[in-house]
């Protein structure tokens, strides 16, 4: 079953599974969000709305906030005027997958576009072979934050003490060496 749904000024055909990328959503990363503009329905049964089919929808799942590639817009005016003007522009995208494809829904009110919420963690973590791993960060207490701090400000004491300890080496000419070794020669002659 496909769908043609429309955000952003711009119309999309998607499958259940596929990623895309569309215009700017306010939303935060692995929000669950509902598209309620569809346009037309594939499948055994295809409908096409007059413009939009009421009840249907496409939830989907915010994977990333993103910048496109970089377009450049440079004005040139020839002749007689001999300006020249150079803008560089890169669009905000957001990066969804598609999870559902939904043809009765009961809508609440005409927004075009919802936040449902979080996705739940059990869809969030990714399973390998010897252990379960989660996309979240792991959390750390404080106090561990403070310990690692303080024996990072320890060792960074310690390599400044030990430098301290030492003199630093003077780079060495070319003439400065010549003079010790004309030094040398005399002394050796004069013994």
């Amino acid at each position: 079953m496909f769908a043609v749904f429309k955000t952003g000024g711009k119309q999309y055909k998607v499958k259940s599974g596929d990623i895309l990328s569309v215009e700017k959503l306010v939303a935060d990363l692995g929000d669950k969000v509902r598209f309620n503009e569809v346009l037309a329905l594939g499948g055994d049964k295809p409908s096409i709305g007059t413009p939009v089919i009421n009840g249907a929808c496409i939830e989907a799942e915010i994977l990333n906030q993103t910048k496109g590639n970089k377009v450049i817009h440079f004005v040139k005016r020839r002749r007689k005027h001999s300006s020249q003007r150079k803008k560089g522009h890169r669009q905000d995208l957001t990066i969804l997958k598609v999870l559902d494809i939904k043809s009765d829904q009961k809508m609440t009110g005409d927004r075009s576009f919802e936040i449902l919420g979080k996705i739940s963690k059990e869809q969030n973590k990714i399973t390998t072979k010897a252990k379960v791993v989660s996309k979240e960060p792991e959390k750390r207490d404080i106090k561990s934050k403070e310990n690692v701090s303080s024996s990072s400000s320890v060792k960074k004491n310690q390599k400044k003490s030990a430098s301290t300890n030492q003199k630093p080496k003077k780079p060495v000419d070319k003439k400065t060496l010549e003079n010790k070794v004309n030094k040398e020669k005399l002394d050796n002659k004069s013994k």
